[in-house]
């Protein structure tokens, strides 16, 4: 496996992120190790904020987000998934599975021993974090569901995933800021793009960010799909609070918030809300209205 790692000067002067960058290192398939890069704001002894990031973005997504938490008290935790922001980037798409990116994900709240979590997953974020809540359930306090799914291949994702995923794979040109802005309803200025283009210097980077669109289990034999139904079996326990606060004006997720309504018992009678204005990437358009949701959810 051979690992790229993105230059700590491309991450200099970002508009609105002053954070400290925090690492811990996983395994990789080879016998290695891969370093994970991650946000660790607010007081160390309270219970944390998972927030978790999807394609193709980073934790630089969370930015408006990131204080209004820690000003309520919270602890946040902001992970790069491996092929994304300042973590590790495997230079070849057969590096990367739908499994990998659990169980590095998985070592990385274990090493960190975080419990009590409250989830906050949006797009790739939760494919991979309500597995994590799946397989550890008792590290989770509560989940907020934005823009997500836990798809199994046994129900067509819908044209407007389609049309994005034969966009990822036919595009000469996979630019990350451009994709983002494209997804949301305020766009983004020249300097938050080129925040969003800073992980990602050449085109051998985005082996991670061009082979997750693929990964997304869209047949019943997908290699995720038994797993991901397993998944969803334990998900149909999952009792504690399960909010989701999905983006009107997202077209690639729209309607999926009624599956998680329906089956896990957690979000009965939960303040369920669709943010008016908000796109796919509903963090930037009206993070800090999401980020006092989870506080208030979280309060309540």
């Amino acid at each position: 496996m051979n690992v790229l790692r993105t230059p700590d000067n491309r991450f200099q002067d970002l508009p609105d992120f002053p954070f400290p960058p925090n690492y811990v290192t996983v395994a990789s398939p080879d016998g290695g190790t891969l370093r994970v890069h991650y946000v660790d704001e607010g007081p160390p002894g309270a219970a944390p904020i998972l927030a978790m990031h999807g394609e193709p973005t980073w934790s630089y997504l969370y930015r408006h987000m990131i204080p209004v938490w820690v000003k309520a008290g919270h602890r946040v935790i902001a992970p790069d998934l491996i092929g994304f922001g300042r973590s590790d980037k495997p230079d070849q798409r057969a590096d990367y599975t739908y499994q990998r990116h659990v169980d590095w994900m998985g070592a990385v709240v274990r090493q960190l021993n975080l419990r009590d979590i409250t989830l906050v997953c949006q797009d790739w974020g939760g494919l991979i974090g309500l597995r994590l809540v799946a397989d550890m359930p008792e590290r989770f306090t509560r989940v907020v569901a934005a823009n997500t799914a836990l798809p199994t291949g046994d129900q067509p994702m819908g044209q407007a995933f389609e049309n994005w995923r034969a966009y990822s794979q036919s595009t000469p040109d996979f630019r990350s800021g451009r994709i983002v802005s494209g997804g949301t309803q305020t766009k983004l200025s020249e300097a938050e793009e080129a925040a969003y283009d800073a992980p990602f210097p050449e085109a051998n980077f985005l082996a991670g960010a061009r082979e997750f669109p693929v990964l997304v289990p869209t047949r019943p034999d997908d290699p995720a799909s038994d797993a991901n139904r397993a998944a969803w079996a334990r998900l149909r326990e999952f009792d504690k609070p399960f909010l989701t606060a999905f983006g009107a004006d997202d077209k690639i997720m729209a309607g999926l918030e009624h599956v998680f309504q329906k089956q896990v018992p957690g979000a009965q009678g939960q303040p369920h809300t669709v943010l008016a204005n908000a796109g796919h990437f509903l963090q930037e358009d009206v993070g800090p209205e999401l980020a006092k949701i989870v506080n208030n959810f979280i309060a309540s």
